[in-house]
């Protein structure tokens, strides 16, 4: 197996003349055979044309020419019929990017390996940070003029994919219309008569099923009654009506001296409406603001100037009878 710097500037030399026919100077790439199809040489008159030697005329490649039988063994352009479409295409493999199937980069195909039959056998690929690997000629899709793609499964991958694809379906089709044609024939037909003899059953019997439909009434009418449960509540309320009898009872025992019962009424009177006044003077109090220190008589602070007025507060202002002097501070 030979790179292509193995090839290309050796000298070409006639082993039965014993002439040095020119150098080689580039690869003629059959892309569809994937083989190199001829060398091109340049001599001292290539400004005449293209020369070339199909590569089934190359006796061996070694380490320092390229050895053909004779002179005979190269073609003028007008002689290379045959490979004026090679010529035309010019597809020359290094040089051109390598990608995936997929549409994948994986760099620029730098090197070609040949085989003693002129086989393409495998590439190498340099990627942009400079690693290089190889791909072989079966996982190369296609050779072309500027990029070479690769599918990595290999082209026998890609055949077994292809014939199993057409198999599948044709398999699958027609077991899946029969699957689903015999299986629809036998349910619809049973479905269609259980459906008619029963619609008929139903319809007779919903009309002695009507009558007890004005059922339905009494269970309307029955939770109205269970939501007067409200009477409930009221008996509790009649058990503590008794329980203030027994505390009337001990009121008998001094109605021995039934004239003080009378004056007791009329202070229990006067107190209960001094009671009244006094709540309504601290509901009007709580919250505002001293604006005085008040003081009881012993010096004791009651409250502060701007401080507020709070229960504590009044509870002071009661035992040192400030009450009425904190009514007159209160803001």
């Amino acid at each position: 197996m030979k790179k292509s710097v193995d090839i290309l500037g050796l000298p070409v030399i006639s082993i039965t003349e014993g002439r040095e026919l020119g150098m080689s100077k580039t690869l003629l790439i059959d892309a569809p055979n994937r083989v190199v199809a001829a060398i091109t040489i340049e001599d001292e008159d290539w400004y005449r044309g293209v020369k070339l030697i199909p590569y089934d005329n190359v006796i061996a490649v070694g380490e320092d020419a390229v050895t053909i039988n004779n002179s005979e063994n190269i073609l003028t352009l007008d002689a290379a019929g045959d490979f004026e479409t090679l010529l035309d295409d010019n597809i020359r493999v290094i040089g051109t990017k390598a990608i995936t199937r997929s549409g994948v980069i994986q760099g620029n195909i730098t090197e070609i390996f040949i085989g003693e039959d002129g086989s393409i056998e495998k590439c190498e690929i340099t990627a942009p940070e400079g690693s290089t690997s190889e791909v072989t000629a079966d996982q190369v899709s296609i050779f072309g003029k500027e990029v070479t793609v690769i599918s990595p499964e290999g082209d026998a991958g890609k055949k077994s994919d292809a014939a199993a694809a057409p198999a599948a379906p044709a398999v699958t089709a027609p077991a899946a219309e029969t699957a689903a044609e015999e299986p629809v024939a036998e349910v619809a037909a049973p479905a269609v008569e259980e459906s008619a003899p029963a619609a008929e059953i139903p319809a007779e019997e919903p009309a002695p099923m009507a009558e007890p439909v004005p059922v339905a009434e009494e269970p309307v009418v029955e939770p109205t009654p269970v939501v007067e449960t409200a009477p409930e509540p009221e008996v509790p309320v009649v058990e503590e009506a008794p329980a203030e009898v027994p505390a009337e009872e001990p009121a008998p025992a001094p109605e021995a001296a039934p004239a003080p019962e009378e004056p007791a009424a009329e202070s229990g009177d006067d107190k209960s409406a001094e009671r009244v006044n006094e709540d309504r003077h601290r509901r009007f109090l709580l919250g505002k603001k001293a604006t005085r220190t008040i003081k009881m008589d012993n010096g004791v602070v009651i409250v502060e100037a701007g401080a507020d007025i709070t229960e504590e507060v009044l509870q002071k202002a009661k035992l040192g009878n400030k009450f009425i002097e904190l009514s007159m501070s209160a803001q």
